[in-house]
């Protein structure tokens, strides 16, 4: 276990981090709970490193505006923020700890202990339910709750260490991270600006925004102003029936409703695609598990043409699109031309997708059919 107390430097590296958070004692005769909490964690064979809000030897705060910018550093390389909050009005009264409370229990990265007789604390529970934060009510069960979350960690060097675990155990971080190694290119720093969980428990970082200045090697420059934003990468899968001219090809499309489409109807038309929380589903499986979720179709493996991967929108997200393609059968073709008026829906109720057929010559004139969606139509049926 690595101890770094304010305001000590953090280590080059590490497996997994934690910053106790909570209220620090007013009165030197009032012991503080973070000596508790270290003997815990040794005793659980922490191997990791712990950020401590109190001076090394005291509790004494010597520079102020330092111990402030120190925790702000700490908080966002903790992969694990617990809070303890044995608030008293009169020696502990967390002031502090409501501010950190308000700024980190949505990170992902909170665990939340209070004991039951603690002062004015229902508000930090009511969200912590609300968020599915993990709480406990004794100062083990919340260090065990962390060391839970923590798991086995990860080693992370320089700028690493500032992407939580929570987001650098997905497969969607790696695979941009994987290239952004190959390119010879280095991360220097990062700060989480914005995560959206999912999971019954909101355990998966499904989309996230990290700020990041990554070191260009072949400029020998670092680019700091701008924001990797990322997801599951998607499969999708053009679905047509050939015809001559090739403008008159058909092809099967999905109308939904996407809150962020900007045009005249509030509808996208797009290929049959989606992604899949488990990255244990290839992207074959995943495109026949769209088709039929959304189509009806069931299409076999063995009729998938893979088409290639690419990223769709490479300014603004570093997810890409594996693309396939098949061509419908004449009964397909009916099958659909029969189902175009009715409504798919997921068992969620958060979908709700219309099929419907077009021809290729009609999708390029389409402003609902977006500049992506086209550039894969017109990359599978060339």
């Amino acid at each position: 276990m690595h101890i770094v107390y304010a305001p000590e430097e953090p280590p080059s590296s590490w497996t997994k981090s934690l910053f106790l958070a909570g209220p620090t004692p007013r009165d030197k005769s009032v012991p503080s709970w973070r000596p508790e909490a270290l003997r815990l964690l040794e005793e659980a064979s922490y191997d990791g490193v712990v950020f401590v809000p109190e001076n090394r030897g005291g509790t004494v705060k010597v520079d102020y505006t330092g111990e402030v910018e120190w925790e702000e550093l700490c908080l966002n390389l903790a992969d694990v923020v617990l809070f303890w909050v044995p608030r008293e009005m009169k020696t502990m009264p967390a002031l502090t700890t409501n501010i950190e409370w308000g700024v980190w229990h949505d990170s992902g990265k909170a665990v939340l202990g209070a004991p039951p007789d603690a002062k004015h604390v229902r508000y930090l529970r009511y969200y912590a339910e609300k968020m599915h934060i993990p709480t406990a009510e004794t100062l083990p069960e919340t260090i065990g709750l962390a060391l839970t979350v923590l798991g086995d960690g990860a080693m992370r060097l320089g700028g690493e260490r500032e992407v939580p675990l929570s987001i650098w155990r997905t497969k969607h971080f790696q695979d941009w991270y994987r290239m952004v190694i190959r390119a010879g290119n280095r991360l220097d720093s990062a700060r989480v600006k914005w995560v959206f969980h999912v999971g019954s428990d909101k355990e998966m970082a499904f989309l996230f925004a990290l700020q990041v200045s990554i070191y260009i090697a072949a400029e020998q420059r670092h680019k700091s102003n701008e924001v990797i934003i990322s997801r599951p990468d998607v499969s999708a899968i053009l679905l047509y029936l050939p015809q001559l001219p090739i403008g008159q090809t058909k092809l099967l499309l999905v109308r939904e409703f996407r809150s962020p489409v900007a045009n005249i109807e509030g509808y996208v038309r797009e290929l049959p695609s989606g992604s899949s929380l488990s990255a244990r589903h290839t992207p074959d499986e995943v495109a026949i598990k769209e088709c039929e979720e959304e189509t009806g179709l069931v299409i076999s493996s063995d009729r998938l043409r893979y088409q290639g991967t690419r990223q769709i929108a490479s300014t603004l997200s570093a997810h890409r699109a594996h693309l396939f393609s098949a061509e419908l059968t004449p009964e397909e073709y009916r099958t659909i031309i029969g189902r175009e008026k009715q409504t798919g829906a997921a068992e969620d109720d958060a979908e709700h997708t219309h099929v419907e057929i077009q021809t290729l010559e009609m999708a390029i004139h389409d402003p609902s059919v977006d500049w992506s969606m086209l550039g894969m139509i017109l990359s599978a049926i060339r």
